[in-house]
């Protein structure tokens, strides 16, 4: 299970599964995207909203009713909202939170459930999309900062609790750096000089360049399978070298409407 499958690197996610053979079920609020890259891929298609608590009941409770199990849950369904901790209203903070924090929190506690009862034994493993914000300070996105760096520390808790109770549960957080989506190139094209401005964000990763969601997709790929059994309650960074070298993020601001 996908949620944000719709596009981006959730998108990307979905298709690298299909890929290696998996029985994919897409989540997202995108309706027409998700039943169209479903029909597309021979995938199942939930419309869900990650912060409802009932939406998670019956996405996991369909794939349950299909497929007999759940083996892998990919949270990637989040959000970014740029305000600094001076501007930002109290009803965009709950906003991200619900999206990056409690989204996650609800995929966790509803796979854990479903995961622990598959046949044969528990087993399964949680990959929570994070980012390297999640150890980074950025200006101007302080929800998403704090949202990304509990996410990092929610997925700890949640790897050690599986580990000592049932084992063959894993759970991980991956932090992408800067990747070329199509919802950066949405922002880009608000900015002055889209062309400088992703020059800008390829220069500031010491690759040289930013991800693509495909790269983001294989590091999940990974941490669901099996070569990845005894990883768990870890960080895995894939960031071109950006968290190594201390960078910060600063997007290019957009024009004032």
């Amino acid at each position: 299970m996908v949620t944000g499958g719709a596009s981006g690197i959730g998108e990307a996610c979905v298709r690298a599964f299909v890929d290696q053979g998996a029985q994919v079920l897409i989540s997202d609020i995108d309706r027409p995207g998700g039943a169209s890259l479903a029909e597309q891929l021979g995938c199942v298609f939930q419309p869900h909203d990650v912060t409802s608590e009932s939406d998670w009941q019956a996405a996991i409770a369909g794939a349950l009713s299909r497929y007999g199990r759940l083996d892998v849950l990919v949270n990637n369904a989040g959000m970014v909202f740029r305000q600094c901790i001076e501007d930002i209203e109290l009803e965009d903070w709950n906003r991200v939170m619900g999206v990056n924090l409690t989204g996650v929190m609800l995929g966790c506690k509803h796979a854990v459930r479903a995961m622990k009862n598959n046949p044969g034994g528990p087993a399964g493993s949680i990959i929570n999309i994070s980012s390297i914000a999640g150890f980074l300070g950025l200006p101007d996105a302080a929800a998403y900062n704090a949202s990304k760096g509990a996410v990092r520390h929610l997925s700890k808790s949640v790897a050690v609790h599986c580990a000592e109770r049932y084992g063959s549960i894993r759970c991980n957080s991956l932090h992408p750096g800067t990747i070329n989506t199509p919802i950066l190139q949405s922002r880009l094209a608000g900015s002055d000089d889209a062309a400088a401005a992703v020059s800008a964000l390829n220069g500031m990763q010491p690759i040289g360049r930013m991800g693509t969601p495909e790269e983001i997709a294989n590091c999940v790929v990974f941490l669901a399978s099996d070569l990845a059994s005894f990883v768990t309650g870890t960080e895995l960074v894939a960031d071109g070298g950006w968290l190594a070298e201390g960078g910060i993020l600063r997007l290019p601001k957009a024009r004032p409407s």
